[in-house]
């Protein structure tokens, strides 16, 4: 098995002493969850609810429908994976819960959570199935029982046809980043999987955009659905909004050359339109210096993999995405976010830089556009109710400097279990005669990825 090593990553839980006053409504204690579920909560230092959560968990513990609006980050996950572990009855070996995702990324962060939110409830068996993995496991899986599944609509769809997955005896529907999933092109898949479930069910719909499209499906799929909506206004505290208005198109590599150069981030994700200019960007970065790699819905699954995993790391810091591909990442920290070009829409526009100001860590945001996307700009100032003024690039002095290098480095080991290698031998070797130092070793990570 590869596995990789990256900075150390420490994680700092809240203490709250046992006599902690007074509950408000936006305590968890204050919902009606089952007390392993509310135990677990308590041992995670999770005790005040996000908006989104204490908005909509009211009414999915009281079993309506849910259609909820909030940016990647909010808390959603937690919300319905409470909601599906609530209801839950683990003395029956059979799936209750179907969680769709667009991207396998965004389905391993969902169970992952959701298993963590069940720690404290015993027996409770999350599946993930996903393309490019391993079809024949997953069948073996499923024909030992799953209380929660959590899949893309592709591979969910194949194992339905095929008989593996039965979806009668199904009490909630959960549709996660479903306006990304009609994007991919999944629509087919999601009707194919809808026609074979009851149609006696909780359906709950979490997205950070609502499209029209959207707004359509959830009136066929829905009764009288709950709609929450939290604000997905942009911290000015945290987040640093810049806008550059260029001459033409060709502009816009030297440009991002010079934020990139000025800013000098450890880790900055650049937005392009098309999954041909993510290639040529990266491309063109590489060349001139950068630790760059390019991120769209064509690469190969093992690939995607590699280059999320040596991003996450600070292996490359720059990774050069289409929207498509970028959602669902979980990237701890981001110091710079580039709009290569300017979103056509404001809530991706949104979207796309709350991916930095994140935890309390401040964060800058660049936008490019040329003279005819000024109506753009127009409207986004409407939306964000604040003037925007264009600022001028930073001087082409900087284009002499050399772009700063990665911090980290990522090792791949094409070697596991079966060779009897494990993460304290590979430390091992590192760190001995004439190796490096312990401390220069960060977090290693044992991942599968398939080697075809």
């Amino acid at each position: 098995m590869p596995f990789f090593y990256s900075q150390p990553i420490y994680l700092f839980l809240p203490f709250f002493p046992p006599d902690f006053p007074i509950l408000s409504q936006t305590d968890f204690s204050a919902l009606s969850l089952r007390e392993p579920l509310l135990e677990n909560l308590s041992s995670l230092g999770f005790t005040s609810m996000t908006p989104v959560q204490a908005q909509s968990l009211p009414h999915i513990l009281a079993g309506k429908d849910v259609i909820a609006q909030a940016k990647t980050g909010s808390g959603k996950t937690a919300a319905f994976g409470l909601g599906v572990l609530n209801k839950l009855d683990v003395s029956q070996r059979r799936l209750q819960a179907l969680v769709l995702c667009p991207t396998r990324e965004l389905a391993d962060q969902v169970a992952k959570q959701i298993r963590n939110l069940a720690r404290t409830t015993p027996n409770v068996k999350v599946l993930t199935i996903c393309g490019g993995m391993p079809f024949g496991p997953q069948i073996s899986s499923l024909k030992h029982g799953a209380h929660i599944v959590v899949g893309t609509p592709g591979r969910v769809e194949d194992h339905l046809g095929k008989g593996n997955l039965v979806l009668e005896k199904l009490s909630t529907l959960v549709l996660d980043e479903a306006d990304r999933m009609l994007d991919m092109g999944f629509e087919e898949s999601l009707q194919a999987i809808l026609e074979q479930m009851p149609v006696k069910r909780q359906t709950l719909m979490f997205s950070a955009t609502f499209p029209d499209a959207i707004r359509l499906i959830s009136e066929q799929l829905m009764v009288k659905p709950a709609q929450v909506k939290v604000s997905d206004g942009i911290d000015t505290e945290l987040i640093e909004q810049h806008f550059y208005q260029i001459d033409q198109h060709a502009d816009r590599l030297v440009a991002l050359r010079l934020l990139l150069l000025k800013h000098r981030p450890t880790g900055a994700l650049v937005f392009c339109n098309t999954k041909r200019e993510t290639d040529e960007v990266a491309a063109e970065l590489s060349a001139a210096g950068f630790s760059a790699l390019a991120l769209h819905g064509d690469l190969e699954q093992r690939d995607r993999d590699q280059t999320l995993v040596r991003f996450s790391n600070q292996s490359a810091s720059v990774l050069v995405a289409t929207d498509v591909a970028a959602r669902g990442l979980d990237i701890e920290r981001l110091d710079l976010v580039v709009n290569y070009q300017i979103a056509s829409d404001v809530e991706v526009h949104v979207h796309r830089i709350g991916r930095t100001g994140r935890a309390g860590n401040r964060g800058i945001a660049c936008t490019l556009y040329v003279n005819r996307e000024s109506h753009r700009v127009d409207g986004l100032s409407e939306y964000l109710q604040q003037e925007i003024q264009p600022e001028a690039l930073p001087s082409d002095d900087l284009l002499d400097q050399s772009p700063q290098a990665a911090p980290m480095v990522t090792l791949q080991i094409e070697g596991g279990k079966k060779r009897k290698l494990r993460p304290g031998d590979i430390l091992g070797a590192l760190t001995g005669s004439d190796g490096i130092a312990g401390d220069d070793v960060g977090k290693i990570s044992i991942l599968i990825i398939l080697l075809m």
